[in-house]
């Protein structure tokens, strides 16, 4: 049967293979998250299918856009989308919180909510978010953590942003969508995954990660330092949009 490569993977080759995506195993923790979350009945995570024969995982095809290039429809980047969005993580957090795969943290965290990460279909005659995908990151967490990781990628913030104001207006509503608590520790978060993130690259490439050096080459760390700078200088505007 044809394997033809899905787009948009950086770190990990993913192909699909009739109705189901192969890609390199994840952690057995990955499987059995998506196990307890479709058997809570979520339908916006893949299904984990098992291992076949090359060692590699298989999952469940899901049909729809994935949001993987730079120029995208508007409506993916539209307030309703971000309130689906919102919604779609705060489901999936209430289903792991207080199960022993979060253990002594709140929630299981997917750890990489981005559009390139998000499923879309069309609702009404717009694209709307239904399930995100690669869930290797996923581990036990804080809500926030999840909620700050959705406002850097799904608003873009950094120095292409034009409109300051707009922008905080949509990150507080994607924490009243989600109803977060504790909201005035959200921009102080999305500056630590910032953080985290670049530092994160340049250790991984300088210890000889293939995939993290190729990211850097790419440009990544230079252009999450300056996302931060972003973030920094315009944090007082930020923050008072979550009063």
């Amino acid at each position: 049967m044809p394997e033809p490569s899905l787009p948009g993977g950086f770190v990990n080759a993913v192909v699909r293979v009739g109705d189901t995506v192969r890609r390199p195993a994840s952690a057995p923790f990955v499987g059995e998250l998506l196990k307890r979350l479709e058997a809570g009945g979520w339908s916006g995570a893949p299904r984990y299918l098992g291992v076949d024969d090359e060692g590699r995982e298989v999952l469940g095809y899901l049909d729809g856009h994935v949001a993987w290039e730079p120029n995208q429809p508007a409506a993916v980047s539209s307030d309703e989308s971000l309130v689906a969005v919102a919604r779609l993580v705060r489901e999936f957090h209430d289903l792991t919180a207080g199960t022993p795969l979060a253990g002594d943290h709140e929630a299981v965290c997917h750890n990489d909510l981005s559009p390139k990460n998000t499923v879309y279909q069309p609702y009404g005659g717009q694209l709307r978010p239904t399930a995100f995908i690669d869930w290797d990151l996923a581990a036990p967490g804080a809500r926030i953590h999840d909620i700050a990781h959705v406002c850097w990628q799904y608003l873009g913030l950094g120095p292409s942003v034009t409109d300051v104001e707009q922008v905080a207006r949509r990150m507080r509503l994607i924490a009243d969508s989600y109803a977060l608590a504790g909201r005035h520790s959200l921009v102080p978060t999305i500056l630590w995954w910032q953080d985290r993130c670049w530092r994160g690259i340049e250790a991984q490439a300088d210890a000889g990660d293939a995939a993290m050096a190729r990211l850097r080459e790419a440009g990544a760390v230079r252009e999450v330092r300056a996302a931060f700078q972003w973030v920094s200088d315009h944090r007082g505007a930020l923050e008072r949009s979550l009063r």
